[in-house]
């Protein structure tokens, strides 16, 4: 998927991007790494794929073999290096360390904390190593960067509120709960959502969830229920699914009902289930594959010492680095009505697996099985 040739500005603080299955995989368990030959001799370039935690299911479900996959497709004597941070910043520092040490050419790397690893970075590339940012922004010298349009995720879940609340977005009283600070797509997801919400709603409350953890936004839920009380909430900006669980197993938790309309990011299989079963609205599906195999032809190219002009027709512009490649990929919008359409057309995930016994009734009401 190619986007037109853009330049955007990406600041420190307010930038870019990232988005119910299990971690897979020993060295995701662990935090560890591992080395695997994704189909030939290994006398290749040596690859470093580094991916921030096992917690959110998209890194191990998707991401990771279809990263492997990638770069296997298109070089068969490269070599893959794998590390899963497991949401800790002190853990990939180490990793990025080791993989310099085992002479790595080109790392994919997802920060745990952009700032925080900025001197990895750093040290990556002063000793020769091309860094691909990958889904959200890593500050310092990156040859790269493939994620997608953050502002535009943003504004598809804002839009997505408005379409929900209905007559209630016309002043209607809404909580934002935002991703972490340490994650510069937070600010470019809420940023977006402004873009559509601002003088449409009332933003009575607002969070930054650390850790893009769901009981951290369960926590925050509960503070909004009792600031608010449990008539005051017409709607709530989710900025991701995960979000999205902690938001709803709060305002149960509190009695609410109905549930007011919620938003979500990365069509994970427990937010498109909750979708089907009218608890959340929509979900920002970000085709995993699209952006996979950017980074792998990317990886590939770097490794070889190809241009990259024909792979990455985009450009964000950092302090460290100045004007960089990029890949910036469309998101799309998901909701009851086309699902079919969306995720299980593409093969994210089968109608057998969204409609489990417990959702059977809930598909049969949206028309996802007669």
């Amino acid at each position: 998927m190619k986007t037109h040739l853009r330049d955007i500005t990406v600041g420190v603080a307010a930038v870019s991007l990232a988005v119910g299955l299990a971690a897979c995989g020993k060295a995701a368990e662990s935090g560890g790494m591992r080395a695997s030959s994704p189909g030939g001799t290994g006398g290749g370039p040596k690859i470093g794929v580094l991916l921030p935690d096992s917690y959110t299911a998209r890194w191990e479900a998707f991401d990771r073999p279809l990263i492997e996959k990638g770069i296997a497709e298109r070089c068969s004597d490269c070599t893959v290096e794998y590390a899963n941070a497991r949401g800790d910043v002190a853990t990939q520092q180490q990793q990025v360390d080791s993989m310099i040490i085992k002479g790595v050419e080109v790392m994919i790397l997802d920060p745990v904390d952009s700032k925080a690893l900025t001197s990895s970075v750093e040290k990556a590339d002063g000793a020769g190593i091309s860094v691909i940012a990958y889904d959200r922004l890593a500050e310092g010298p990156i040859s790269a960067y493939v994620s997608f349009d953050g502002r535009e995720v943003g504004r598809m879940q804002g839009e997505g509120l408005l379409q929900a609340m209905g007559d209630k977005a016309d002043g209607g009283r809404i909580v934002m709960m935002n991703g972490p600070p340490a994650d510069p797509n937070s600010a470019w997801f809420r940023d977006g959502a402004l873009d559509a919400l601002k003088g449409k709603v009332k933003i009575r409350q607002a969070y930054e969830t650390v850790g893009w953890l769901p009981e951290n936004a369960h926590t925050n839920m509960s503070g909004a229920i009792a600031a608010l009380g449990p008539d005051g909430i017409d709607g709530v900006y989710s900025a991701n699914d995960g979000l999205a669980t902690g938001i709803v197993s709060s305002l149960k938790a509190n009695n609410i009902k109905p549930l007011p309309p919620i938003t979500g990011q990365d069509a994970e299989l427990v937010g498109v289930q909750r979708i089907v079963k009218g608890e959340q609205y929509m979900s920002v599906y970000k085709p995993f594959k699209p952006q996979a195999d950017a980074a792998a032809e990317l990886a590939v190219a770097l490794g070889r010492g190809e241009p990259l002009g024909a792979i990455a027709e985009d450009e964000v512009t950092v302090p460290a680095t100045g004007r960089v490649p990029a890949v910036l990929l469309t998101p799309v919008f998901v909701k009851a009505d086309n699902i079919k359409e969306t995720v299980v057309k593409d093969g994210m995930y089968t109608i057998e697996q969204i409609c489990t016994p417990k959702y059977r009734s809930d598909c049969e009401r949206v028309g996802l099985i007669p």
